[in-house]
């Protein structure tokens, strides 16, 4: 039985407008700096609010004209916004794990842009080709070395895929650290030179042991933790063959009815852990989630 997603996932709505024709114009980027706003990012990717509300700083606070540091993240009602990395900021702190579900698409977005951009300079300094140091240059969207060349934000593809049956059944699996009773889909990161469909067949017979069909796409969302993209699928398998845990990487693996998953989706998402609570499943950040509550809704 296939399904298609229900909603768009909730990292995938981002409605901001992200200016790209501003980004290497010097000029436009000065002008645009004395009304600009600025996010302030530290380390652990957490910005302030105040009440539901995020907080921009005037760019203006940080330096009279565009920093090296920062990176131009678009226009917000009609003025340039920017992000830097400050490891200083106090006040209400709050990462994008946490906020996601009280902030809307825009501020969702230039977070989810904000900390995967930010991420990758801290880890571009170098060019891997011969040591050389890099500078940013196009408003943080890229950077050169002195001789000219010039490397772009990396992001690292992720395959993530419901396991079900052709019925009513989903195969879920849970990592060594996670709570004893949180389960989510398997996922792995794409290898070199391979396909996302053979990633998904290698990934889940590594994880768990299962053979795969019928594998077809259903979405992506951005997973900037730290500059990821999820890109998300689902497959039908056997209930019947043995599950084996080959790479290490789970702990153990369940196959679910559908009316277990719709109570564990009623309960909330992995923080309403309860005693008694057999299952509980990823919170709406995931694309997880929502691959997980568009099966669920299927009539079995």
């Amino acid at each position: 039985m296939s399904f298609q997603l229900n909603g768009v996932p909730l990292l995938s709505r981002s409605v901001v407008d992200r200016a790209e024709e501003i980004r290497a114009d010097e000029q436009a980027l000065k002008e645009g700096w004395a009304q600009a706003r600025l996010l302030r990012v530290n380390k652990r990717g957490q910005v302030r609010f105040e009440g539901n509300a995020l907080v921009l700083d005037a760019a203006t606070d940080l330096s009279a004209e565009p920093d090296p540091a920062a990176v131009f993240l678009g226009l917000g009602e009609g003025k340039h916004v920017w992000a830097v990395r400050d490891n200083e900021i106090t006040g209400t702190l709050m990462d994008l794990r946490v906020a996601a579900n009280e902030v809307d698409d825009y501020t969702a977005g230039l977070l989810s842009t904000a900390i995967a951009l930010l991420n990758w300079h801290d880890k571009a300094g170098y060019n891997a080709a011969d040591g050389s140091v890099t500078v940013a240059a196009k408003a943080g969207w890229s950077r050169v070395t002195e001789s000219g060349h010039e490397e772009f934000p990396r992001i690292d593809p992720a395959v993530i895929c419901l396991i079900h049956d052709g019925g009513d059944r989903v195969l879920l699996a849970r990592q060594h650290t996670w709570p004893k009773t949180l389960f989510s889909l398997l996922a792995g990161f794409v290898e070199a030179g391979e396909s996302l469909e053979r990633c998904v067949e290698r990934e889940v017979k590594e994880e768990v042991g299962v053979d795969l069909r019928d594998i077809h796409y259903l979405g992506s969302q951005p997973w900037p933790f730290p500059r990821s993209l999820m890109l998300g699928f689902a497959a039908v398998a056997d209930p019947e063959q043995p599950l084996a845990f080959s790479d290490g990487e789970i702990a153990e693996a369940h196959w679910f009815t559908r009316a277990e998953v719709r109570e564990a989706l009623a309960l909330g998402d992995w923080s309403a852990q309860k005693e008694g609570n057999r299952l509980l499943l990823p919170g709406s950040i995931s694309i997880a989630r929502t691959i997980v509550e568009s099966w669920a809704e299927l009539d079995s």
